[in-house]
C-alpha cells in the first residue's frame, strides 16, 4: 500500500486526462495507492478543494498559503477557521521561496511565522516548501517551536545537512519524482544516506512527473515510481519503501485515519 503524501487534486486536468476525481483515485488504486493528502496553497481555493474531496474518506487535506501565493491574500482568522475542519490533518503548504520572489522575503517570513504558530497551537504538523532559503526556513522553525507539532519538508531538493537538521527537529523528508531525473545526482546521494524511517513519498501532482513520464502531467498513480526508485537507491524493495513510508505518513499525520 502506498500513500501520496502531497498532491494538488484540485489542479489536475479534468478536461482531457481525467473524467473526475473518481477517475484519478481509481487509476492510483490500481497501482496500490490507497491514501492521498490534497494540499491547499491559497485560502481562496480551499473551499472548492474540500468540496471535491469530501465524498472520499481516503483523501485528507491540508490548509495553508504557499509562499508564492501570499499576494492572493492571507487572513489569519480565516486560515484558523479552515484549519480546524476535521479532514484537515496539516497546516501548509507554507514556507519560503527566494528563487522566484526574493523581493518578498520579509512578507513571506511574516506569513510563514503565523502559519507555524497556528500549527503549534492546533498541534497539526506543517508542510514546508523551501527553496533557496535554507537558513531562514530552519531558523524560523526553531524560533517558533515547530518541534512541538512536527512536519515535513516536502519535495526535498536541499542538502543532507538541512535534511538532518530537520530530522533532529522531529520532521520528515518527502521525496518527489525529481529523484528519478537524470540530473538529480545530488538528491540521489542525499536520499541514499537518509533513514527510510524518516522519509515520505509524494507526487506533487500535477507537477514534476517522474521518469518515465517526465514531460507529462503528473498524477497520484505515479508515486509508485518514486517509491520504487528510492528502493533502488537504498537497496531495498519498492514494497518495503511503500510499507515504511505509509507507516511514517500515519505517524506524522496522526489525525489521518488508516482504515
Amino acid at each position: 500500500m502506498l500513500v501520496d503524501s502531497h498532491c494538488h487534486l484540485d489542479k489536475l486536468d479534468y478536461e482531457q486526462l481525467h473524467t473526475g476525481i473518481d477517475d484519478v483515485l481509481a487509476k492510483a488504486k490500481a497501482r496500490g495507492v490507497e491514501y492521498f493528502l490534497s494540499v491547499g496553497v491559497t485560502l481562496r481555493s480551499f473551499p472548492e478543494m474540500m468540496a471535491m474531496i469530501e465524498p472520499h474518506d481516503n483523501v485528507f487535506a491540508s490548509c495553508g498559503v504557499h509562499p508564492l501565493d501570499i499576494e492572493s491574500g492571507f487572513d489569519y482568522e480565516q486560515l484558523k477557521e479552515y484549519a480546524q475542519h476535521e479532514r484537515v490533518v496539516a497546516i501548509g503548504e507554507t514556507g519560503l521561496d527566494y528563487h522566484y520572489q526574493p523581493e518578498l522575503a520579509q512578507a513571506q517570513q511574516d506569513v510563514f511565522r503565523q502559519q507555524v504558530r497556528l500549527a503549534v497551537e492546533l498541534n497539526k504538523p506543517l508542510i514546508i516548501h523551501t527553496r533557496m532559503a535554507r537558513e531562514d526556513t530552519m531558523r524560523i522553525l526553531r524560533e517558533e517551536g515547530a518541534e512541538k507539532c512536527g512536519g515535513v519538508l516536502h519535495c526535498f531538493t536541499e542538502s543532507l545537512e538541512m535534511a538532518l537538521e530537520a530530522i533532529e527537529l522531529g520532521f520528515y523528508i518527502s521525496i518527489s519524482g525529481i529523484v528519478t531525473f537524470n540530473k538529480a545526482a545530488d538528491l540521489k546521494n542525499v536520499v541514499s544516506q537518509l533513514p527510510l524511517e524518516r522519509l515520505l513519498v509524494e507526487t506533487d501532482s500535477p507537477y514534476l512527473a517522474p521518469m518515465p513520464y517526465r514531460g507529462k502531467q503528473n498524477q497520484p498513480a505515479y508515486v509508485k515510481e518514486v517509491a520504487d526508485y528510492i528502493g533502488l537507491l537504498k537497496g531495498v524493495s519498492g514494497e518495503e519503501v511503500a510499507k515504511v513510508t505509509t507507516e511514517n505518513f500515519f505517524k506524522l499525520f496522526s489525525r489521518a485515519k488508516n482504515k
